[in-house]
């Protein structure tokens, strides 16, 4: 008697009980269960999720949109060292990189999957406020006391000054920032979404049908 009044009291058995569904229905809550985790594996492994924890610049064209920037970026100055994190990603601290990164990777994740990629991807004001420290944070030993005054974060947010790269317009990307701009460009291939052992599969059962015939 004591030890049910104890397990009444409990909060966290009384919790599970609320939770747990009755006898009946736990077989088809598993089942449900079990093709909702599975489509999340399979959503993370076709988005290639883990990658977006590195710095690689291959994380960039995941989505097939980014290869005219990928393609500007590796044949400039900037593809011999420096990845797509280092100029896109604030570096004050790791937890306002990855929130960053969390924050965009989202948003980018949602345009591509609904289609509303527009033809001309532009940068978002928070994106330039990273882009822009980190410009000065590179080059601060090439910006003159004065210009360096002229480039802090109050002008770039109040638009009363320029951007860095108003003047060096061609840094990294171009002049031209269409998705249809560099449509010769060479840019590492994707891995197939299909695993390879459910290609195998198709093809093994599109033969035995072919052979009943």
């Amino acid at each position: 008697m004591e030890k049910n009044n104890s397990v009444e009291k409990n909060p966290i058995v009384k919790l599970f009980s609320h939770i747990i569904p009755p006898p009946q229905w736990r077989y088809p809550v598993i089942v449900i269960l079990g093709i909702f985790v599975g489509l999340g594996f399979y959503v993370l492994y076709i988005s290639n999720a883990i990658s977006y924890l590195s710095d690689d610049p291959k994380t960039c064209i995941n989505c097939h949109v980014m290869i005219p920037q990928y393609a500007t970026w590796e044949r400039g100055s900037h593809g011999r060292g420096i990845t797509c994190n280092d100029c896109h990603v604030p570096q004050n601290n790791i937890i306002s990189k990855y929130l960053f990164k969390a924050n965009d990777g989202l948003r980018h994740a949602t345009y591509f999957t609904m289609r509303w990629e527009p033809q001309v991807i532009r940068i978002k004001d928070a994106g330039k406020r990273a882009v822009q420290d980190n410009c000065i944070r590179c080059h601060t030993n090439l910006i003159h006391p004065l210009a360096l005054r002229s480039i802090n974060n109050k002008s770039v947010e109040d638009q009363t000054e320029r951007y860095c790269w108003d003047c060096h317009r061609e840094t990294p990307h171009g002049r031209i920032h269409s998705l249809s701009s560099t449509p010769y460009a060479r840019a590492p291939q994707l891995e197939p979404s299909v695993p390879e052992w459910l290609k195998n599969y198709i093809k093994s059962d599109k033969k035995l049908s072919e052979e009943k015939k």
